[in-house]
């Protein structure tokens, strides 16, 4: 991860934002902050008071408030930025994907017919489900969902990735799935669902991905790594 390798730089100091979604977040090897700045402007200030040096925004693809709000605060300021956007999953042979923008058209989308329905878009996005009480639903997030779904066929299952093929192809199978819903997040921590899913022969609602911030991006921690060693450098070189 790209905080346990900046926790190995020497003489660099590294701070971790989180929003504070995730009731347990896993331990990092650098100091964390959690909670929100107050939009741009906040984030400005907390820039400006910290003299940090530079800010990597690499939130989850899907989090474009947060994006967006990070590359404000970095104009604002003048502070280097990039963000870390990794590429998106692409279909395969075998792949049998419907593309939809949100959370309603996938609850849409799954039809009227009765279907048992694995559902991996996190917790905050699960309202449109309960429009679609015939199916019976297997939803997956990290944390608990609370208060649950008014539906009368519904299995929550509280699970951190990364998640296996094999164990994916198994609970889809234990819980007879015929269709995935899910976020295309790119990354190998989640892709075990979308595997699973081609080799079961087993249909996928894709929640399209937002398009990447207005910044430098990169997709790689080594190319993170690379950009930041240039900025800090540069700045030194200013005096800053």
């Amino acid at each position: 991860m790209l905080g346990e390798r900046l926790a190995r730089r020497d003489g660099w100091d590294v701070t971790l934002s989180l929003a504070g979604r995730t009731a347990s977040p896993v331990e990092h090897a650098v100091a964390i902050r959690i909670g929100g700045f107050g939009g741009a402007a906040g984030l400005a200030d907390y820039l400006v008071a910290g003299r940090i040096e530079a800010l990597i925004d690499a939130t989850h693809p899907y989090a474009t408030r947060i994006s967006q709000n990070a590359a404000a605060a970095a104009r604002r300021t003048n502070v280097p930025f990039i963000a870390v956007y990794r590429p998106p999953w692409i279909a395969v042979p075998g792949d049998r994907w419907i593309d939809v923008n949100n959370a309603g058209e996938a609850a849409a989308a799954i039809g009227h017919q009765p279907r048992s329905v694995f559902v991996t878009i996190g917790r905050n996005e699960l309202a449109p489900f309960a429009a679609a009480p015939q199916h019976r639903y297997l939803i997956r997030s990290v944390d608990r969902v609370e208060p649950p779904l008014p539906l009368p066929q519904v299995i929550y299952l509280t699970a951190r990735g990364p998640f296996r093929e094999a164990d994916d192809r198994a609970l889809m199978q234990t819980h007879g799935i015929d269709v995935v819903v899910a976020k295309n997040s790119g990354g190998a921590a989640a892709y075990g669902k979308i595997s699973a899913a081609r080799s079961l022969g087993i249909g996928v609602i894709m929640l399209r991905r937002p398009p990447p911030p207005e910044a430098p991006v990169v997709d790689t921690t080594e190319d993170v790594l690379a950009w930041l060693d240039h900025a800090l450098t540069a700045a030194a070189a200013r005096g800053v």
